[in-house]
């Protein structure tokens, strides 16, 4: 393995998202790091001291000795090498692969004898030491475990959450060797106070992380159907919820769309790994099947509630989260083009995101500010930006026409008492 000490040891962070900014920036304070990624505009922004995630600061970029770069020859050799790319998944809700297996490749023909490669990308088990290490291998022409070694250790990050940041947050980790193991526990003990849990093995860390999502996405998905059986029998769906969160053991879950990138993907990871083993899995499908629907559910309902004919519509956020310019898989977005399949003009507004790549992934030209824009017969808030979460009655009632409908998905405006001239709808 090398033997060298760990403070001696120079990384490579593979990818520059949500996951691999933070902990390069973190991992930099004490080792020599260049982060990596294949996109030129995103090393060219960050050089500049621009993320467009809203992870990093610019004082932070500016301060930082993290070295960043897009040319695979700047890492050649290097001691440790960090993959945080990500694991997708297809059209047929599938694991995606192919970033993690290019990045194999690159790493294969970069790495030296002794180098340790640890995955961070969620996976399903097996994947780290079936898939790629023989990945590695192939390229490399070096031994899994003999001149190379693998580790894992899953990331746990929740954009736009500043309390649970990786610097502060307990890091699993498991290596292919003990020593391997012990080395990773020392890495990732140096960002976030020692806060680790070394897991029996690689396998075990692997699943524990794939659970982890799929455990709140089932969650939700039980709100949700209960909103659904709620909206059937004319109850309020938040005043049930705040009456059951007086017992001391409610789990405390809000219904809503479920899009990004780990509580709409993960299960799938789930559900692919219970099947090659021969377990037809039914809990986990079923809260996808619901959340998956969700969309279209409440596209038929708003649908209902709007007069015959074809209306304009507002869809105030587009991001798949609040407080976050994440775009990927935003069940706003599904919302918005169900309900323009029912015929509906649509436009979208959103303060958090980049409006060249709401054009791009969604074909939706923002509205660049929310100014005399009353002509509207129903708005609906989507996502809880903060922006939207301090409207008032006053704002709320100056974006829709007479008679006009405020749907209201997140509970935002509980408690705001709007005009008798507008009319209102809850999840």
């Amino acid at each position: 393995m090398g033997g060298s000490n760990l403070m001696q040891d120079n990384i490579a962070i593979i990818g520059l998202g949500y996951v691999g900014l933070p902990l390069a920036l973190e991992l930099a304070k004490n080792f020599d790091v260049i982060g990596f990624d294949v996109s030129v505009q995103r090393t060219r922004e960050l050089k500049a001291h621009q993320d467009r995630t809203g992870v990093a600061s610019r004082e932070t970029l500016r301060n930082s000795s993290l070295l960043i770069t897009s040319t695979t020859s700047d890492i050649v050799g290097r001691a440790i090498y960090i993959v945080t790319v990500p694991t997708p998944v297809n059209l047929e809700k599938q694991p995606d692969l192919s970033a993690l297996l290019n990045a194999c490749k690159a790493v294969g023909q970069l790495m030296r004898k002794g180098s340790i490669i640890v995955f961070e990308s969620t996976v399903y088990p097996g994947v780290t030491e079936e898939i790629c290490g023989p990945e590695l291998e192939q390229t490399s022409g070096l031994i899994s475990g003999k001149d190379f070694f693998l580790g894992y250790s899953p990331e746990r990050m929740n954009p736009g959450d500043g309390k649970h940041t990786v610097d502060r947050i307990t890091k699993v980790v498991a290596g292919q060797t003990f020593e391997v193991t012990q080395k990773l526990t020392q890495l990732y003990g140096s960002i976030n106070g020692k806060k680790i849990f070394a897991a029996k093995n690689i396998k075990t860390a692997e699943a524990a992380k794939v659970i982890e999502n799929a455990q709140r996405d089932i969650n939700i998905a039980f709100i949700n159907e209960v909103a659904m059986i709620c909206k059937k029998t004319g109850l309020s769906t938040h005043e049930v919820l705040t009456a059951a969160r007086t017992k001391w053991n409610f789990l405390d879950f809000v219904p809503g769309l479920v899009g990004g990138h780990c509580i709409g993907v993960d299960p799938y990871y789930l559900s692919y790994w219970s099947k090659i083993n021969g377990h037809n899995p039914e809990v986990i499908l079923a809260g996808r099947r619901i959340n998956d629907g969700m969309a279209i559910f409440l596209a038929e309902k708003i649908n209902k509630e709007l007069t015959q004919g074809r209306k304009k519509i507002l869809m105030l956020g587009l991001s798949f989260k609040a407080n976050v310019p994440d775009l990927r898989n935003s069940k706003s977005a599904d919302l918005a083009n169900a309900l323009k399949r029912q015929g509906h003009d649509i436009e979208v507004h959103d303060p958090v995101v980049d409006a060249a790549e709401a054009k791009t992934v969604y074909g939706f030209d923002l509205l660049k500010n929310l100014q005399k824009v009353n002509y509207f017969d129903c708005v609906i808030g989507s996502v809880s930006h903060k922006t939207y979460c301090s409207f008032n009655s006053h704002i709320l009632a100056s974006l829709v026409k007479n008679d006009g409908l405020i749907v209201d998905l997140m509970g935002m405006w509980q408690g705001i008492e709007l005009p008798k001239t507008v009319r209102r709808w809850e999840l």
